[in-house]
């Protein structure tokens, strides 16, 4: 690991949320959580939504903004951690945001509000682990 990701949690992360083109942003995600999970976040019932998408559709509604977190989020974790602690970390009740889940504050949250309380959880996760 870098020193630089050591003494800077989520710094290249925050950056790739805002540089990557959104088509690849989902096909990581997708990749890296899983389809499911990602469609639940950007608020859609049917995965078919992510092909869209990485085909170079424009995302609808808050899909956009709440996946580039979510990448954000899952990017910082997985410095750290392999996939499958990540998803658990998204689909856990978490101590560090009052016993809320971080995946349904990702979907259903104020991301003005919720973006700064999930990104200092994964950053305590990160330093508790």
């Amino acid at each position: 690991m870098a020193t630089k990701t050591l003494s800077r949690p989520g710094l290249e992360a925050h950056r790739e949320s805002l540089t990557l083109a959104f088509p690849e942003l989902v096909s990581r995600l997708a990749d890296s959580i899983g389809r499911k999970l990602t469609a639940y976040v950007a608020g859609v019932k049917d995965v078919r939504a992510l092909d869209r998408w990485i085909d170079g559709k424009e995302p609808y509604g808050e899909a956009g903004p709440r996946l580039r977190l979510t990448f954000q989020v899952v990017r910082t974790l997985l410095d750290h951690d392999p996939p499958k602690v990540v998803q658990a970390w998204l689909m856990g009740v978490n101590p560090e945001l009052g016993d809320r889940v971080p995946l349904r504050l990702l979907r259903e949250g104020d991301l003005s509000l919720v973006a700064p309380e999930v990104l200092a959880a994964a950053r305590a996760f990160i330093a508790g682990g």
